[in-house]
This record gives C-alpha cells, structure tokens and sequence, in this order.
C-alpha cells in the first residue's frame, strides 16, 4: 500500500488505535493529523512520527465533542496538506470507565450519574457525527473521500450497566455509516464502519470470548482499515464489517 499525497485525520491519536493508524498511515507515505485533548503527548507522538518518516504528521488539540474544535481540526488539514482523503473516528471508551466509576460501588444503570452518559454519548456518537458533518463539507468539494468509523462488538450485544456505549456504536455501525455513504456517493464520497470484537488494547479483553479463542492484535483491526482506504478496498461502502473472531457468530449462551 501506499498513501504518498493523501491525507488523513486520526482521532483519539495520543494513544491506542488511533495512534497506531496514524503511525502506519505515515510509514506508508500519508500526511495525517492527529487529533486528541492530551495536548502534551500528542505532540510528542508527532515528533516521533515525522522522525521516523516518509509522511508527515501534525498535531491539533481537539474535543470531539466540541465542534467548534472539529471544525478547526477540518482546517488545519485542508491548511497543511491541501486535502483530506480519509477520517478514522478511533476516540471514544466506555463511559463507566474513562469517567472513573466504581461498578462495585455504583451497581446499577439508574444509579450512574447522568453526565456520565452525556460523556459516552457525546464522544462515541455525537463526535463522529460532528466530524462527519464538517469533513463532508470538503470531502465535496474535492469529490472524494472516505470516513471510516469504529463501532465495536457491543452494538449488537448490548450492556444493561453501561447503555450509553452499545447505544453509541450501533448509531454508528448501522444508522450514521449507512446515511453517510448515501449522501456521499455521488461525491465519490464513501464510508464504512469497522467493528472489533475483543482487541488487546487492555489486558482484560484476553478474557472475552470469541470462537478462534483469542482476541484480536491492534495491529489486525489497523489493517482492515488501511485495506478500506487502499485502491484493493474502493468498492466497500455503506458497510458495518465485524472484525471479532467470530464472537457475533457464537451461540449467546456460552458468552
């Protein structure tokens, strides 16, 4: 693959998945910019990108929540490179968590405050539908692009303590990707969603059962994406793919 002269927006990019992808998007040639609230790490995982080479890296602080900031993100890309070619919405978590709430403490969905949620609701969902909005703008103009978004395993499955994160992801794997790759097609403009399973992000996802017995490498969920977003992945669009290992496929009571 090789992405010389295209452009790419990362999010949640100081870490995890996001990052990841930028750090492969650039080894194959690609501009990206990596977006994310950690200011400090940001910049120095961009350092170490453009260290490394050939394509080339900026940062920019931004609050997917915010659009305002997503807006800014859109510009920054156009400024730098000229274009923007591909977003991947990688920012996102489970609210519970990224909030800090103890479930053996708070035990029940009632229970959890609601600006808990209003978190979860805003950066899974209410993010990418804000960048879509603002890069669509774009992506028309030049009369192409691709938006890749990252639903996940627990779109189909449900949580009946963590709601906001299921209900999230299936907004996107299922009623986002397909409305974007509806207006977008007669603007050469395409998008699919991407949807793990279990991925070795942290440690406890080794427990979550799939039928190949293992969860997935970062580095597998990296390369679907970067397969969409290659000449080989142009005739995919208005897709949810599950990448999990088989785990929608077993039967639910051995889960």
């Amino acid at each position: 693959m090789n992405f010389t002269g295209k452009t790419a927006i990362s999010t949640g990019a100081a870490s995890g998945m996001g990052l990841l992808f930028a750090q492969n998007f650039a080894e194959l040639g690609g501009n990206v910019v990596l977006c994310d609230v950690n200011e400090a790490v940001l910049k120095e995982k961009v350092d170490e990108i453009n260290a490394k080479g050939p394509g080339r890296a900026v940062a920019q602080v931004c609050d997917v929540r915010d659009y305002a900031q997503v807006c800014a993100a859109r510009d920054k890309a156009v400024q730098e490179f000229g274009s923007i070619d591909l977003v991947c919405n990688f920012a996102g978590g489970a609210a519970f968590r990224m909030c800090g709430v103890d479930r053996k403490v708070v035990k029940e969905f009632p229970d959890v405050p609601i600006e808990v949620f209003d978190w979860g609701l805003d950066v899974n969902l209410k993010g990418p539908f804000y960048f879509a909005h603002a890069v669509l703008k774009q992506m028309r103009e030049q009369k192409g692009g691709l938006i890749v978004n990252i639903g996940s395993i627990a779109g189909t499955e449900g949580d009946g303590y963590g709601m906001d994160y299921p209900t999230a992801k299936a907004g996107l794997m299922f009623g986002l990707t397909k409305s974007i790759a509806q207006y977008g097609s007669p603007y050469g403009i395409r998008c699919v969603c991407v949807s793990p399973g279990p991925v070795l992000t942290r440690p406890n996802m080794a427990n979550m059962k799939t039928l190949l017995g293992r969860a997935a490498e970062p580095q597998e969920i990296i390369d679907l994406v970067l397969f969409l977003a290659s000449e080989k992945g142009q005739f995919v669009n208005g897709e949810n793919i599950m990448i999990d290992g088989g785990r929608n496929a077993m039967r639910r009571n051995f889960l």
